[in-house]
């Protein structure tokens, strides 16, 4: 029987990992402390916005504190972590990055959930598969960097930029481009508007009914089998060309113009698309009207402050929105915080030091150990080489028995003698029972 051969299942040199995953950003979205149940809700809509780079099913305890999830998070690559908690005024949230900062805290001037904006609107529907890919990020309305911008509005992008994967246009697939977060600074208020939208890509320049033929009936609400009701029509005529609220052909019929202006058959929101689209018949090369569908959660924040470190490691105040310091008040702080992290890091080495110091000593004592027991076994081994030196510590076969000896070996013989003189003892004999 020829032996079975093994096929080789590892690689040499281990499995390698894509460096590209590295890069991307994981978050952790919590609620701290005492919040309510919109609250909550809002939590876990911002978790479904940050897929699939978030933990989703995260449970936090009573017992959980902000301290337990920034010393998990970088040892689980974790790079941002969301905070929502609730105050007296407002409920605040805080974006921190981990592990050095920085921190930027925002309250929440507004907000709604998602389950009030698919509600409200008509066309908003989300089918599930839109969460497995990251949303595509766009900011909007903030000022370009000059001398006259203020300075933390560039931080801030940049804060907002780095909480979702980077873009890359040349790699990126088509197919995967399936949301939009768009994030805009409104300068009038002051504040940022936080949008989650879906893209949806439909026929340019046919009506309604027309596309309701070519998509199929599976997206209307009223048909459940997936086939188009026509049985209150008398012609497809009567279905296609009829105008919106007529009831029949005396009504009059629309005109292409008119069928192209009610799909918002703009150039300017055609597209040609360059790969196969999700959706029936979007095939590349084909020219798709594209929509924005938004499906929630609404938010409009309002920063309160931006400080170097993070939550109970915080170090200077570099944005404030309400305290606002003089030059020679910055200066007097940034000395402060310049004496504490000179303290901190003497502190540090000190400590490295005694560290040091006790191994060491640690270690002079294990070899003075080492060395008394080989001082002891030296004096052993120096003892019995005298011993032998002298003759007494070696057996000599020549050497006389002494009396006591001999007397000892007589009783013994003796003993001996007297035990093989002594009558064998009988056997008493018992009637067994049968």
């Amino acid at each position: 029987m020829a032996r079975k051969r093994k096929n080789r299942t590892h690689l040499k040199g281990g499995v390698t990992k894509d460096a590209s995953a590295s890069n991307i950003p994981k978050s952790i979205i919590i609620k701290h402390g005492q919040v309510g149940h919109s609250i909550a809700q809002l939590v876990r809509d911002m978790r479904k916005v940050m897929e699939p780079n978030t933990a989703s099913r995260l449970r936090e305890r009573s017992r959980n504190k902000l301290k337990d999830f920034l010393t998990m998070g970088p040892a689980l690559s974790v790079s941002h972590l969301l905070a929502f908690t609730l105050t007296p005024v407002a409920p605040s949230l805080r974006i921190v990055k981990l592990s050095d900062g920085p921190t930027f805290s925002f309250r929440i001037e507004r907000y709604s959930l998602m389950k009030d904006v698919i509600s409200s609107s008509r066309r908003a529907r989300s089918v599930g598969m839109e969460y497995l890919s990251p949303p595509l990020l766009v900011l909007a309305s903030f000022p370009p960097p000059s001398p006259a911008t203020p300075p933390h509005l560039p931080l801030l992008m940049k804060s907002f930029q780095s909480l979702f994967p980077p873009l890359s246009p040349h790699t990126l697939s088509l197919s995967s481009a399936r949301r939009v977060v768009l994030i805009s600074y409104n300068a009038e208020r002051g504040t940022v508007d936080f949008r989650h939208y879906i893209i949806k890509v439909k026929p340019y320049g046919v009506s309604k009914r027309v596309r309701r033929v070519l998509e199929g009936a599976a997206s209307s609400a009223k048909s459940l089998s997936g086939v188009l009701d026509l049985g209150n029509e008398k012609d497809v005529a009567d279905f296609l060309l009829r105008k919106r609220g007529e009831p029949g052909p005396e009504g009059g019929y629309e005109s292409a113009a008119s069928s192209a202006e009610s799909t918002m058959g703009d150039d300017a929101d055609a597209v040609d698309l360059a790969e196969d689209y999700v959706g029936r018949n979007n095939r590349k090369g084909q020219r798709r009207a594209v929509r924005l569908d938004e499906v929630g959660p609404r938010m409009e924040l309002r920063l309160i402050k931006i400080s170097e470190g993070v939550p109970g490691k915080e170090g200077a105040v570099m944005y404030h929105h309400f305290i606002k310091k003089s030059k020679k008040e910055v200066m007097q702080q940034k000395a402060e915080h310049a004496a504490k992290a000179k303290l901190k890091k003497e502190r540090r080495e000190e400590q490295e030091r005694n560290v040091q110091r006790k191994k060491a000593t640690k270690k002079g004592r294990e070899a003075g150990e080492d060395d008394d027991e080989e001082e002891e076994e030296e004096e052993e081994g120096e003892a019995s080489e005298e011993e032998n030196e002298d003759g007494l510590g070696v057996w000599d076969d020549e050497e006389d028995i002494s009396d006591d000896e001999e007397a000892e070996e007589e009783e013994t013989s003796a003993a001996e003698s007297s035990d093989d003189e002594r009558p064998p003892i009988k056997k008493v004999k018992t009637k067994g029972r049968r």
